[in-house]
């Protein structure tokens, strides 16, 4: 299982749907998680305006806000190829992909660890955004209780 903070890579799934919904974008196809700041790169055409982080960032709070349960279950290789994009998952001999939900908000292949709830994570916050060449990237960090 991949070593991410299970806060920031639980709070990375949200983000990504959230982009999904939002902007009809992809997941990221590039990330880098730590416990104390994170980034997603996302193929995009132009910079976020800064209503549209502000609503962002208000949407994926709401839906931590929500306390959904975190949950994994494994389907079939074949199966999940059908229904979700396998291709960042690492190569493996496996017959299974475990596929990781938020909910009913999101589900994907995932191998990192997470948090059991949402109602686990802190207030999400965007701390800058930038584009350059195609690619939208998004700094966030969890501020977290304690």
């Amino acid at each position: 299982m991949k070593q991410y903070d299970p806060q920031m890579h639980t709070a990375e799934h949200i983000l990504n749907q959230t982009m999904i919904r939002m902007f009809g974008t992809d997941r990221s196809f590039s990330m880098h998680l730590e416990r104390k700041k994170s980034k997603c790169d996302y193929h995009f055409h132009r910079s976020l305006t800064t209503e549209e982080e502000q609503i962002l960032q208000d949407k994926v709070n709401r839906v931590i806000s929500l306390g959904m349960p975190v949950t994994e279950k494994y389907l079939d290789l074949s199966e999940a190829g059908h229904l979700y994009d396998i291709s960042k998952l690492p190569e493996q001999d496996a017959r299974s992909v475990r596929i990781v939900s938020v909910g009913d908000y999101d589900a994907c292949p995932c191998i990192g660890a997470h948090v059991n709830n949402t109602a686990e994570l802190g207030h999400f916050r965007i701390t800058t955004t930038s584009f350059e060449n195609g690619v939208l990237r998004i700094r966030f960090k969890i501020d977290r209780d304690g």
